[in-house]
């Protein structure tokens, strides 16, 4: 098994990134993640106003995949998410959905217990995942901060232990980076932070080749989820619906209005993250109306 530590992190996902460590198809890889703060914040007397922002959502990677080449779709099968002790969560004045309401920084660190952790004497069921995820992009240069075809920031809970990622590959070797892991998020990530998490994240990265669709897809249980990103919901939305409707159209040889009349009986529209640059909604389609229980090969 091949390991990269998080000494190894990058801030951009960008075309000609350097890859740090390579694998053949199908090799496991864990991968050791820092915090979204990269350790900064340790305890509640620390603020998000009080760090350097700089050194914030970084990537562990990139990893290179021989033989991935344009055209290709890596598989991370993501099959453990370690917890820590403790967790972070933070709030800032303007920063998240009701960022105007806040008047002051605070920080709160939960303690984290078996697959629980305890907000102000409030249980919450943990569910890890992996909040960046991504891939060298065709040209364009993003930040870890946000998101697009390549991958990125995406913070979708279904990328969590047992579910299965694919990223469409631009550069060769894929040049996969990941993480910002949470202990908990619910959809949306409101007020800009889950429960931040170091954690070593346990993978297995191989090659497939994949359908016509430009996006990454999270395969989770019964579902197969289409990950689109947008600058507004809205338009989120319509790249999400879109991509379901094209993908059953293709899969199930059907005439794209009928497609469409599938999609609005059966595929679920779920919002991933609002607090990005870009805002995130995923196509959820039952696997149960697919031809296959993955259009994967």
């Amino acid at each position: 098994m091949k390991k990269i530590f998080d000494e190894d992190v990058i801030y951009k996902f960008e075309p000609d990134m350097e890859p740090v460590s390579q694998i053949e198809p199908g090799e496991l890889v864990e991968f050791e993640t820092r915090d979204c703060f990269s350790g900064q914040i340790k305890d509640e007397e620390k603020t998000m106003e009080e760090i350097d922002m700089s050194k914030s959502n970084p990537a562990t990677g990139p990893l290179k995949v021989k033989g991935a080449e344009p055209g290709d779709f890596l598989k991370v099968d993501i099959l453990d998410i370690t917890l820590p002790d403790w967790g972070v969560t933070a709030i800032a004045p303007g920063e998240g959905v009701l960022g105007d309401k806040i008047d002051t920084a605070e920080t709160v660190i939960p303690e984290i217990r078996g697959d629980v952790c305890y907000f102000d004497g409030v249980k919450i069921s943990l569910n890890p995942m992996v909040g960046i995820i991504g891939v060298a992009p065709e040209e364009e240069t993003f930040s870890s901060w946000s998101q697009g075809r390549h991958g990125g920031n995406l913070d979708t809970v279904d990328i969590c232990k047992g579910s299965s990622v694919y990223l469409p590959v631009k550069q060769d070797g894929g040049l996969l980076a990941l993480g910002d892991c949470h202990g908990s998020m619910g959809d949306g990530e409101v007020c800009v932070t889950g429960l931040e998490i170091s954690s070593d994240v346990l993978t297995r990265v191989d090659i497939v080749d994949g359908p016509g669709i430009d996006w990454p897809v999270v395969s989770k249980e019964d579902k197969l989820a289409v990950m689109c990103s947008s600058g507004t919901v809205d338009e989120a939305i319509e790249k999400s619906v879109s991509s379901a409707v094209e993908i059953l159209s293709e899969n199930r040889d059907l005439e794209y209005e009928k497609a469409y009349m599938i999609s609005s009986l059966s595929v679920d529209f779920r919002i991933s993250q609002v607090v990005n640059p870009k805002v995130t909604v995923r196509a959820s389609i039952p696997k149960e109306i697919l031809d296959a229980e993955s259009i994967f090969d």
